[in-house]
């Protein structure tokens, strides 16, 4: 169970979920102080978040095309931004102790949540690019193989879930009992292995999510 951290209104608002919103107003805030005066040779805060968009789009553009990458950026860019923030919140001294602080993506109710924003943004485009014709990939290569391809569907924000929350999950865990063990020893080397795999984390979900979505619409790429 969640514990309440307060009320707006009658609504409870969990832990998780003001640490998930105190990452993606700090997004917000990043992008808007870096962009609200865009100047011709940029600099500062508007020089690094050029970087990080220009190179979230070259990344996607070698997957997709750049077509595609175009279209796509904002969403796959955001899952990695958030994913990679979450993951690295819990390497904050008092994550997971202190009350309502928590890395989000160690909570499968988030993980979960992201995995179904690819599951329904990945059919919504294959309908958008293919319309009724994105259906047909269900019978490929055979009619036969329709529940299959189906249940595969569903398998996939299953998969997406499970990965993300166990391998975040699993090292919070194991940080935790061994800084119980060697509270002056462990730390560093484990948090640079927490940024290490905290990135790979972010780079694994991203790429399956674009994967996918590069799947549903790849018959509208230009060559």
């Amino acid at each position: 169970m969640h514990e309440v951290l307060f009320h707006i209104g009658p609504v409870p608002v969990f832990g998780l979920t003001f640490t998930s919103w105190v990452i993606v107003a700090l997004l917000a805030l990043l992008f808007y102080f870096g962009t609200r005066n865009i100047q011709r040779v940029p600099s500062g805060l508007q020089n690094v978040m050029e970087a990080i968009v220009e190179g979230l789009y070259n990344f996607f553009a070698g997957i997709l095309g750049e077509k595609r990458a175009r279209l796509y950026t904002p969403l796959l860019g955001t899952f990695f931004l958030f994913i990679i923030l979450s993951n690295y919140s819990g390497l904050i001294p008092g994550s997971g102790m202190i009350h309502g602080f928590k890395a989000p993506t160690s909570d499968w109710n988030v993980t979960g949540a992201l995995a179904i924003i690819v599951f329904f943004a990945t059919h919504y485009y294959g309908i958008k690019s293919k319309g009724l014709g994105y259906f047909k990939h269900f019978l490929t290569p055979y009619a036969a193989f329709l529940p299959l391809n189906i249940l595969e569907e569903f398998v996939r924000p299953l998969s997406l879930t499970v990965r993300l929350f166990g391998n975040i999950f699993a090292e919070e865990t194991i940080i935790f009992v061994f800084l119980g063990m060697a509270p002056f020893l462990v730390p560093v080397p484990m948090m640079a292995l927490s940024i290490l795999l905290g990135a790979i984390q972010a780079l694994v979900f991203t790429v399956l999510a674009t994967s996918y979505i590069g799947a549903a619409t790849e018959e509208h790429e230009e060559a």
